[in-house]
């Protein structure tokens, strides 16, 4: 554990370096949103495999940079493309820049991910603002033993997303014409897509979409006492009884038809902060 608060000093102390930006808000730019990254002014951008203790995406769609910036007059610090399970990463090294993101001064982390819906209420191109999570990995990022000066031996999860950071993008959604839909997203460490009777089970427990990102980044902010408001995009519907072959080009496509309006309801809301 002294170790993990040595890696964790190594890298602030590397970065501080290179910028003095303190950031306020941290965002994980999943797919979907890589482009919010150009509307960032850009102060100072990290190549991930020249930072200290990072892992290297492994992911295509994901660019593997850590830009610092101000986005809507606020300072972010941005993660272009982040580090999944299924890539064969611990969940240290999944979380490890959520750490960072906060001993560098963030007190808020907006994420973003792309998913399969499971509502039948959804559609493809639909934006979801998460409300809660079901965590269905064979792990979890705080499993060993605690870190005091990170955060509480037994984090509340009672709000692990900020319910008036959701309330905000409501009223900037309804200003701005953008529909959204809030839902329940369930994390499983892929990498394959689900079978039709998996995603029958999803269902039936209390998801709304399904995905292979983002929630131990959240167990790890909420850890740290960071708000957290995430957005998923629907690239694809898991519907058991009107399953069809998954192409990843439509799925990126699709991603890509909904990153504009994302993209403005993020830089809205960090705005609005």
């Amino acid at each position: 554990m002294d170790d993990l608060l040595t890696k964790i000093e190594e890298t602030k102390k590397y970065i501080r370096n290179k910028t003095e930006l303190g950031p306020e808000i941290g965002i994980i730019l999943g797919t979907g949103l890589g482009r919010l990254a150009s509307d960032i002014e850009k102060e100072t951008v990290l190549s991930y495999d020249e930072i200290p203790n990072f892992a290297v995406s492994t992911v295509e769609t994901h660019v593997g940079k850590l830009i610092f910036g101000t986005l809507s007059k606020k300072r972010v610090v941005a993660m272009q493309g982040r580090f999944h399970y299924y890539e064969g990463y611990t969940m240290e090294d999944i979380t490890f820049p959520v750490k960072v993101m906060r001993v560098l001064g963030a007190k808020v982390l907006i994420v973003s991910n792309a998913c399969g819906g499971l509502n039948p209420q959804f559609n493809r191109g639909d934006i979801m603002v998460i409300t809660d999570h079901i965590n269905l990995l064979p792990d979890n990022p705080l499993r060993g033993k605690n870190i005091d000066k990170l955060g509480a031996r037994f984090p509340d999860m009672f709000e692990p997303y900020d319910r008036k950071l959701i309330k905000l993008t409501e009223e900037i959604a309804l200003t701005e014409k953008i529909p959204i839909k809030k839902g329940v997203y369930i994390i499983l460490q892929g990498p394959n897509l689900e079978t039709a009777a998996e995603y029958r089970f999803l269902r039936i427990i209390g998801g709304d979409v399904v995905g292979m990102s983002t929630v131990p980044e959240v167990i790890v902010a909420r850890h740290m006492r960071m708000r957290v408001v995430g957005f998923s995009i629907i690239t694809d519907m898991g519907l058991p009884n009107a399953l069809k072959p998954v192409n990843l080009k439509e799925i990126i496509k699709t991603a890509n038809r909904a990153e504009p309006s994302l993209t403005t309801l993020i830089r809205k809301l960090v705005a609005k902060i």
